[in-house]
């Protein structure tokens, strides 16, 4: 409440003001006819007492134009016609700008909040949008006058434009128009109406001047992409509607909905349809984490009041299982299925010629729009004597059927740490070598340090804050330098496995002869319609980032291809407004938003509601009774920010969180939802109560307590 008195406040003294003005005729006295007829009177006054004058006329404009009282228009014509055109040019153009910041600021402190909290994710994307070129738009809107002026000031305040922009941009854009206004009231005498002074053709010149900012960046925008492609013949006619180069997560997709739109489209893949995410990625990583679980699972029987039990295994049987599952799930990604849905596949290397020319093989074809989704392969660091290694990668580390005795993993992020855990379980003695000072660095340092806890429990070395130096080898002995705290050590190893992140495949494709702009990561450039520096060249997946994740790269997908199909008609920004992504670790990492970390980075305030999941009854039925539920959100509110569980299943259970950030519900709906008894899942409501639980107002159950007591006597 106490929060609240204050604005509660200001909107009392605004109805209070409106309401006086109105009632002491104010809104008439500031017509066309009021201020003919009292002219005279005005000069008069105006010779007597100058300054007087002007500090009232310039007070009483800005309170008009804060409230936004209507009666603007007559105001500065009647600077005109008693200040003259220069003298009443400045007051004008300082009075009204300073009276619209005033409504932009009110409007700011009493309804962006609530609105923030109402429409949050609708919100967030027009704030993105102002934060590119805010000054831009308001620059057009201010030039054309239909655009009530009140409407821009209140709608500008909702936004995250800040104030020092909208005061000087204002000031600019008002110019003309009050110009004009101002110039009229000097010939007072001549103008009968208002329309004498905006007739239908001022209008229109007015509204032309306001869009000739908007006319000449699409120019601009048309000039920059006709540089790129008038050295090139665009054909008459095209073989294809679309081209897609990659049969990946980004690829499939991509030529799955524009052969639904009934597009004619062709995907063009040199190697294995599915690329890394069934082949070398996803599928198979999980099918070994899942045997390595099971294991796991057999060396705890005791836990769960069995007797203890030995587990046997062939390890070149379980990477054979690896290989089962990706062929059971190739089918999904097969060239025979996405040729039954009409997509045209060619197996093939793929080389673009020009924008609209693709190599592939002996033949060349044409596309009006072509999609690269290329991916991404293992980034291998440059360390002295690795020539002199074989190493391991997450692409080639299926292909071993021996087990490794010792293992040494660079990296601790999502793929080294997934690998580590998997081979430790199954006898490797891993060592992890990692330069920060945490593994899973994205992450809060409570989850790294749960994780790096259940690590050291189950036998895997970490060494945080080790920098590789060389590798060396003798016969059949081989080690690695590495340097901490200003000391080397050695660490012999059998196999190492590189896991330090993934680099995008652009090379070889064409991409650099053509001309598309590569960033300094080593991925395509593109805008938020997913473009390239080419107009109907665009670009999906890990290729261009800033997600590798397999989800994200069939979102992308989604937007690249409706974009390509129907641009310039309709187009769609991309949305990265919800990400989630799972780590999966025993036990599992799951995110979706802000973590304290990036809130404390984004100087974002947050609160912070947790609950450990050794409460949960389910977890405890399943000896898994570890980890928690953390909820962000904005102080007193209970708006999802974003969320990280860490737990058994974690990533089946984040998606109520994801649908909330999603969709624009909080904590009270979760809380108010009925999820079934015993599940997981309920970790998420009883989070929610946590939220609620802090928010009770202490003094209105001390008032119950005494309530409840008068009752029982």
């Amino acid at each position: 409440m106490k929060k609240l008195a204050p604005k509660i406040a200001i909107i009392l003294c605004l109805i209070t003001s409106v309401y006086l003005l109105q009632h002491f005729g104010f809104a008439h006295e500031l017509t066309l006819d009021s201020l003919k007829a009292r002219r005279a009177e005005l000069m008069s006054y105006y010779e007597l007492h100058p300054f007087a004058t002007l500090v009232s006329y310039f007070l009483i404009y800005i309170v008009s134009t804060a409230l936004s009282v209507p009666g603007a228009l007559a105001l500065s014509i009647a600077a005109g016609a008693l200040f003259g055109f220069w003298v009443g040019l400045i007051v004008v153009s300082f009075a009204s700008t300073i009276g619209a910041t005033l409504a932009f600021l009110v409007s700011r402190y009493l309804l962006r909040g609530f609105i923030e909290n109402k429409f949050q994710h609708k919100l967030a994307r027009i704030n993105e949008g102002v934060k590119k070129e805010g000054p831009f738009y308001l620059f057009i809107l201010r030039l054309i006058p239909i655009v009530p002026f009140w409407l821009v000031n209140l709608a500008m305040g909702l936004t995250s434009l800040s104030t020092g922009s909208f005061f000087v941009v204002s000031q600019i854009a008002m110019l003309p128009a009050t110009a004009a206004y101002v110039n009229a009231g000097t010939e007072l005498s001549q103008i009968s109406s208002l329309q004498n002074i905006l007739s239908l053709r001022v209008l229109i010149a007015f509204v032309i001047v306001g869009l000739l900012p908007l006319l000449s960046k699409k120019l601009i925008e048309h000039l920059k992409t006709r540089k790129f492609t008038r050295r090139f013949k665009r054909p008459k006619s095209f073989d294809y509607n679309l081209v897609v180069i990659g049969a990946g997560s980004a690829g499939l997709v991509c030529s799955y909905i524009a052969s639904v739109l009934k597009a004619k489209v062709a995907l063009i893949e040199k190697h294995r349809m599915g690329g890394d995410c069934l082949n070398t990625g996803c599928v198979p990583s999980k099918a070994f984490i899942r045997s390595a679980k099971i294991l796991s699972y057999i060396r705890r029987t005791q836990e769960f009041g069995l007797e203890p039990m030995e587990a046997r295994f062939d390890f070149a049987k379980v990477m054979e299982r690896v290989q089962r599952v990706i062929g059971k799930v190739r089918p999904h990604d097969s060239i025979e299925r996405y040729t039954k849905l009409g997509v045209e596949c060619i197996e093939a290397k793929a080389k673009i010629q020009s924008p609209y020319e693709i190599r592939v093989g002996e033949r060349t074809i044409t596309a009006r729009n072509i999609i690269v989704a290329t991916g991404a392969e293992p980034l291998v660091p440059s360390i002295p004597g690795l020539d002199q290694i074989k190493f391991l990668t997450s692409d080639t580390v299926w292909d071993i059927r021996s087990l490794p005795r010792r293992l040494l993993i660079f990296g601790g992020g999502p793929i080294g740490c997934e690998l580590a855990q998997a081979f430790s379980r199954f006898g490797s003695q891993v060592t992890i070598v990692q330069t920060a000072p945490h593994i899973l660095m994205r992450e809060d340092e409570d989850v790294s340090t749960l994780i790096e806890n259940k690590f050291k429990h189950e036998g895997i070395t970490l060494l945080t804050r080790h920098k590789a130096k060389a590798f060396g080898r003798n016969n059949n002995e081989r080690w690695l330098t590495c340097e901490s705290g200003g000391k080397e050590i050695q660490l012999e190893f059998d196999e190492v496995l590189f896991a330090i992140g993934r680099k995008a495949n652009v090379k070889g494709y064409g991409l650099e002869e053509l001309g598309v702009e590569v960033s300094e990561r080593g991925q395509i450039v593109v805008d938020e319609y997913l473009r390239a520096n080419f107009p109907n060249i665009y670009a999906c997946g890990d290729v261009t980032g800033p997600y590798q994740f397999t989800h994200t790269a069939a979102h992308q997908a989604w937007y690249a291809t409706v974009n390509a199909l129907f641009s310039p008609i309709k187009k769609f920004k991309v949305d990265y407004r919800v990400i989630p992504w799972t780590t999966f670790t025993d036990p599992e990492v799951a995110r979706v938003g802000l973590n304290e970390k990036e809130a404390a980075e984004k100087n974002i305030p947050v609160e912070v509601t947790k609950f450990e999941i050794e409460e949960l009854d389910r977890a405890i039925a399943e000896e898994e009774d570890h980890g928690f539920v953390k909820v962000l959100t904005p102080p007193g509110q209970d708006t999802v920010l974003g969320a990280t569980i860490v737990g058994h299943h974690a990533g089946d259970i984040i998606p109520e969180y994801i649908a909330a950030m999603k969709h624009g519900f909080g904590l009270n709906k979760i809380l108010g939802t009925i999820h079934i008894y015993p599940t997981l899942s309920e970790s998420n409501k009883y989070a929610a109560g946590n939220w609620k639980k802090a928010k009770v107002p202490t003094k209105a159950l001390r008032i119950l307590e005494k309530f409840h007591a008068w009752r029982r006597a």
